[in-house]
């Protein structure tokens, strides 16, 4: 490695050679930026927006008789919406009936990658909930990435340990890359300084704007050999989640991600090459503003079904009701269902899900979707059609 070259104003350019080519790797800077963010004005006003937004969402999932009945689905549904941004074109209808161990048809490398980004996700909220687990911290993100990339696609490329040689993105080679992180060293010291950054208390920096230069500083540090992407997304729910923005894991940016990627790549870009952190944390502010404002429409619709159904179950199914009700609910925590899990959910016997599932098909609630005799699996189409909306895959 050479002395630095040309310098960014968010870091260093440092020249290395890799596969025989000479490149400019990037460097950041430690985190908070220098000179300090100009915290007015715009994104004042985009700050403020961002954050009643979010409150509204949070506060409706709080109120909720019981969360978890949307908190399943949403972190499937940004399972399936990260790893479409790496490729993937699992749909979130594949990966439930992967769950169940049903998914004929469905490329088994696509629906393992999904299923374990969801183990990594379940996993990282895990260890911060339990008293005696960790904080946010980089070993907490290491493990996520060990649970993520076992056994599924990148398996090979040290799950759980930063990387010690060099990787770059896009191109086929280093010299003919679009970017070019920091090589091996400098990623750990990097990483360790972000670690740092995110523990903080004294900097008066507001934790949305926190999460946004956090996920720019470890999208660009790119740590691990794969899998960056992913867990940088999920950086951002976990940093809320840690300080106490968000009460439940509900709230996710990569479908605003998915549905903006041209503009997203160019601004982390402009923030490597012009120091424009400004309108980087505009556009990922108005991502949080536009995510909680459809998560909460999102919410309340599926709360409007789930009580509209519950009523023509009251209303039409006699005396099976209790069964009927108790099924349904299983319906609305995981929107696909066979009979072996409806039984583990409702504590009822075959013959009284098997009824149940009956009625609920009746009044149209719940469909049969394998169309076998065997092996038949039922779901809630209203509620899996609500919840999937965005989530085609690219």
């Amino acid at each position: 490695m050479t002395p630095q070259s040309q310098d960014s104003p968010t870091g260093r350019y440092v020249v290395t050679v890799v596969g025989g080519e000479e490149v400019r790797a990037f460097v950041p800077a430690p985190l908070p930026p220098n000179p300090p963010l100009g915290m007015d004005g715009p994104l004042v006003m985009a700050l403020d927006k961002a954050s009643r937004s979010l409150g509204r969402f949070d506060g409706a999932v709080r109120r909720l008789p019981d969360p978890a009945l949307l908190i399943y689905s949403y972190v499937r549904k940004e399972a399936v919406l990260s790893s479409q941004i790496e490729g993937t074109q699992s749909s979130l209808t594949d990966l439930m009936r992967h769950e169940l161990g049903a998914a004929p048809g469905v490329p088994l490398d696509d629906v393992l990658e999904v299923s374990r980004y969801v183990a990594a996700l379940d996993h990282a909220l895990a260890r911060m909930a339990d008293p005696a687990g960790l904080p946010l911290c980089n070993r907490l993100l290491r493990e996520a990435h060990r649970i993520l990339l076992t056994g599924a696609r990148g398996g090979d490329k040290r799950p759980g340990e930063f990387r010690t040689s060099q990787n770059w993105i896009g191109g086929r080679r280093p010299g003919a890359a679009v970017f070019v992180p920091p090589p091996a060293p400098e990623a750990h010291e990097a990483i360790s300084e972000l670690e740092k950054f995110l523990h903080v208390d004294d900097d008066h920096l507001p934790p949305l704007v926190r999460a946004g230069l956090a996920h720019v500083q470890f999208e660009t540090i790119h740590p691990f050999l794969d899998g960056n992407g992913r867990i940088g997304r999920m950086l951002i729910t976990l940093m809320l989640m840690a300080r106490g923005v968000l009460a439940t894991p509900a709230l996710y940016l990569s479908l605003y991600f998915k549905q903006h990627r041209s503009r997203y790549y160019d601004l982390l870009g402009r923030v490597r090459t012009e120091g424009d952190w400004t309108a980087w944390l505009l556009f990922f502010l108005e991502g949080i503003h536009a995510t909680a404002v459809a998560a909460l429409s999102t919410t309340e619709r599926l709360e409007d079904l789930v009580e509209r159904d519950r009523a023509t179950i009251r209303a039409r199914a006699g005396r099976a009701t209790g069964s009927a009700l108790l099924v349904h609910g299983a319906l609305a925590r995981t929107p696909i269902l066979n009979v072996r899990e409806g039984m583990k959910r409702t504590d009822l016997s075959k013959p009284a899900v098997q009824d149940a599932l009956r009625r609920l098909g009746e009044f149209r609630i719940a469909r049969e979707v394998t169309g076998q005799r065997r092996n038949r699996l039922f779901a809630y189409t209203e509620y899996l059609d609500i919840l999937s909306e965005g989530t085609e895959p690219l």
